[in-house]
């Protein structure tokens, strides 16, 4: 029997529409997929019928298949001669456990090709039409994992994080947002700084909200989010905050937070 092929795939944000041609056609092509949770509802119709699904998606604090065993499940089904898609949300190399899957399969002597999704920072940040840099406003930008396996302490490189002419996107952050707000704060960057929080971006259950970096944590909880939690926090979310106040026809520039309707 010949040697099938894994296909490690970026699914963007949420929109099927933001999927690459490339991830279109290995899906087609697919005789099996083994998809994340944030794979969104819409982009998972996408699969024809007929083809095998395999749902190996974690959670916080809830992880039902092991990364070991999504690992040794792609293995298996390369060997067996299967065209296989590992579907992820975002990016496969970007927060996705990819690289570790890939070298897995390198390892194994199993054919595999990285197909990149449109990131949640990118998607997001264009869903609510803002930029990541902008000139005058942010001169680069940076993303974090605001969570570590087995609720690790995060260890972030703080100071360097609180830099006011960079965007920092924080990925996976909700629970650790009161941490992450106050370590920010308490390495310099100034409480009144824009921030603009992201639910299931680009989806038709998007919901955003936009605030100052104080006023952040009760926010947050008061939002209530129901599902993966993207935080720009920066000067370039100033410009959201900035148009929702035009569009509700507010006067106080200074507004705490201002909830967005998609």
């Amino acid at each position: 029997m010949s040697m099938g092929k894994v296909y490690l795939v970026g699914a963007g944000p949420g929109d099927p529409e933001l999927l690459t041609l490339k991830a279109i056609r290995a899906i087609e092509e697919a005789d099996v997929v083994v998809y994340d949770r944030l794979v969104s509802d819409r982009i998972m119709e996408t699969i024809g019928d007929g083809v095998a699904q395999i749902n190996v998606g974690k959670q916080a604090d809830f992880h039902p298949v092991p990364q070991s065993e999504i690992n040794e499940i792609l293995i298996r089904l390369g060997r067996a001669g299967r065209t296989v898609v590992r579907l992820k949300g975002g990016d496969p190399f970007i927060f996705g456990r990819g690289c570790e899957e890939a070298a897995e399969l390198e390892a194994a002597g199993i054919p595999y090709e990285v197909i990149p999704g449109i990131t949640a920072a990118q998607g997001c940040a264009a869903a609510a039409r803002i930029p990541l840099t902008h000139r005058g406003l942010a001169s680069g930008v940076r993303y974090v994992t605001g969570h570590r396996k087995a609720n690790e302490p995060l260890e972030l490189d703080w100071a360097s994080l609180a830099d006011p002419d960079t965007t920092l996107v924080v990925y996976m952050g909700l629970s650790n947002i009161e941490e992450i707000t106050g370590e920010l704060v308490a390495h310099g960057l100034p409480m009144s700084t824009p921030v603009l929080a992201v639910c299931q971006g680009t989806t038709d259950r998007e919901r955003r909200i936009c605030t100052r970096l104080a006023s952040l944590p009760m926010a947050a909880r008061e939002a209530a989010f129901s599902g993966p939690v993207l935080f720009i926090i920066g000067r370039v979310a100033g410009l959201a905050l900035e148009r929702t106040l035009e569009r509700n026809e507010h006067d106080d520039a200074e507004a705490d937070t201002v909830s967005v309707v998609a």
